[in-house]
């Protein structure tokens, strides 16, 4: 619950440190001294947008901070603990706002700076405001819904088929892209599949082009090869004139015949034997490439052709013929992401209907609880609105079930408040029945009968009881009073029925300073409530019998 609210340079407010109790506290005060200036610093603690406007005159910043102590609130704890965002003081969480005159804003969750969602995400497990405009929105549907979730505490089971919704409509949406898609590439399918079976029957190997192009020239040359062998052997040795064996045979002779032992003679006669046997193998040598290189036409046409082929397909896809042996693989990796492709909308498809039979089981558990809290909720809202001024009315939550084969946002309900205020009428819709004090009254029941399953631990009513007086009035201080015996509840009010209720008696004021206005707030004494009571019931002159009315009011409260 909130604990402290401390309040600096925020309009004209100078500087406030409120300490707020546990029950029903009453906040009164004259017609524009300020009643609604902590609730609104409130809000801005709790995430709400500001501009520079709310920094009081002639101040740099505005600051606001709100304490709240956390033991009986497990879901703020678990929110802190989730974002690591804890306080170093068990069960305690501050939350800090301030506002430049710049309009700049910063946010701080228990001194870390935070996101204003985090702050409107943790605000909403802390603290609930029921504002005195709340009956316009029981004039939209999906405010119907939201409030029977929240009454019959729906709205975790709510969330998570929301949860489920959003994902199912991801998927779909990506199953949807996907197919569309894959339809678009069926034509490119098609042209790959016939790409890649012309290259796969090829049957092309790495390095093929390139040793049958070698082959060829080879094949090609084979005429022009043995001539040329042939006439070297001739040099050598098979000349019908001087060749070089005789040449060196008969150099050999020559040197032979000189008989001596010059050493570079001998050398030379040596080098010529070396050159002899030299010779000789290289003649060995032609005569084996002759013999090896017969001409094979067949194969040479064979080689022609394959290449021919390689050739045509490479011109096909403009590549070069070493090039599609790579291109082949190209090929097969494009056929199998499409094929991939495939496989990802055949799992698209399962678990798109996964994610349906689990939100329509959702949707099932939902709907059933949602019609025990619609009866149990009509109940307690004709009883109040029975007791608010309105004897003979009737109020009914209309639950119908929607056909749908697909998930929708918010269920597979219907969901309407009817109502009647007189006898013989039947039940219409609440926007075309209530006129604006009946529907007044009739969202000040809902607020309260929901207030009362409120997990929430502090409920704020800002003038809520507008246009009731009287004995309604009473009812309605009664049934506050009765919440704050629960829990926490701040009331903005100015019906002295109302505020005598309350356990606790804040008053508003503004006061002048060196020809400055400020809000004050304080705590009032039994004394002072009195006065404010007596006030607040019509005297500008407190008579004694206005006072002594006024301390009946306080004592009635107190033993009923």
């Amino acid at each position: 619950m909130l604990t402290q609210l401390v309040i600096k340079n925020f309009t004209i407010v100078d500087q406030l440190e409120i300490d707020i109790p546990t029950g029903m506290t009453a906040i009164t005060g004259e017609t524009g001294a300020g009643k609604s200036i902590m609730l609104d610093a409130l809000s801005l603690a709790l995430g709400e947008r500001a501009d520079s406007t709310v920094v009081r005159n002639g101040a740099a910043k505005a600051e606001i901070l709100a304490t709240f102590e956390l033991s009986n609130c497990v879901e703020a704890q678990t929110w802190l603990k989730t974002k690591q965002l804890e306080s170093e003081y068990e069960n305690e969480c501050i939350l800090r706002r301030v506002i430049s005159r710049e309009g700049r804003s910063r946010s701080y969750i228990n001194g870390s700076p935070s996101p204003l969602q985090d702050l409107r995400e943790l605000g909403s497990l802390l603290l609930e405001i029921h504002g005195q405009h709340a009956h316009h929105s029981l004039l939209k549907k999906d405010c119907h819904r939201q409030l029977l979730d929240e009454y019959g505490q729906l709205t975790h089971l709510y969330q998570q088929l929301v949860t489920t919704y959003k994902k199912w409509q991801r998927k779909t949406q990506q199953l949807e892209i996907i197919t569309r898609q894959s339809e678009e590439q069926q034509a490119k399918q098609q042209l790959l599949d016939y790409q890649l079976s012309e290259l796969t029957s090829l049957e092309l190997h790495e390095g093929e082009v390139g040793a049958l192009e070698k082959e060829q020239k080879l094949l090609s040359n084979i005429d022009a090869l043995q001539q040329n062998c042939q006439q070297v052997i001739d040099i050598c040795s098979e000349s019908e004139s001087t060749n070089l064996l005789q040449l060196l045979n008969h150099s050999l002779q020559v040197l032979s015949s000189l008989n001596t032992d010059n050493p570079q003679l001998l050398e030379a006669q040596q080098l010529l034997i070396n050159a002899q046997i030299q010779v000789e193998e290289a003649e060995s040598s032609l005569q084996q490439a002759i013999h090896q290189s017969q001409a094979d036409p067949q194969h040479l046409q064979e080689i022609e052709h394959r290449l021919s082929c390689i050739y045509d397909i490479a011109r096909k896809h403009r590549t070069h013929p070493t090039e599609l042996v790579a291109l082949q693989q190209q090929l097969e990796n494009e056929l199998n992401h499409l094929a991939a492709s495939d496989e990802l909308i055949a799992e698209l498809e399962t678990t798109t209907k996964q994610l349906a039979d689990e939100y329509f089981q959702l949707a099932v558990k939902l709907s059933k609880k949602r019609q025990l809290a619609a009866n149990k909720l009509s109940k307690a809202v004709t009883s109040e609105i029975n007791r608010l001024g309105m004897p003979q009315g009737q109020f009914e939550v209309k639950i119908d079930a929607i056909s749908s084969a697909k998930p929708l946002p918010s269920g597979l309900d219907s969901i309407e408040f009817l109502v009647t205020a007189n006898p013989g009428q039947s039940l219409r819709p609440i926007q075309k029945v209530a006129s604006g004090g009946e529907l007044s009254r009739i969202s000040l029941a809902i607020q309260v009968v929901t207030a009362q399953t409120s997990t929430t631990p502090t409920l704020i009513f800002d003038e809520v009881d507008v246009g009731i007086s009287g004995g309604t009035a009473e009812v309605v201080g009664s049934l506050l009073r009765q919440i704050g015996n629960q829990g926490q509840v701040l009331c903005v009010t100015h019906l002295p029925q109302v505020a005598s209720q309350g356990h606790h008696h804040f008053n508003v004021k503004k006061a002048i300073k060196n020809n400055t206005t400020f809000t004050q707030i304080e705590a009032l004494t039994p004394t002072g409530k009195v006065s404010e009571i007596a006030r607040l019931l019509g005297g500008v002159k407190l008579t004694d019998q206005t006072l002594a009315y006024a301390e009946e009011m306080l004592l009635n409260a107190q033993t009923s």
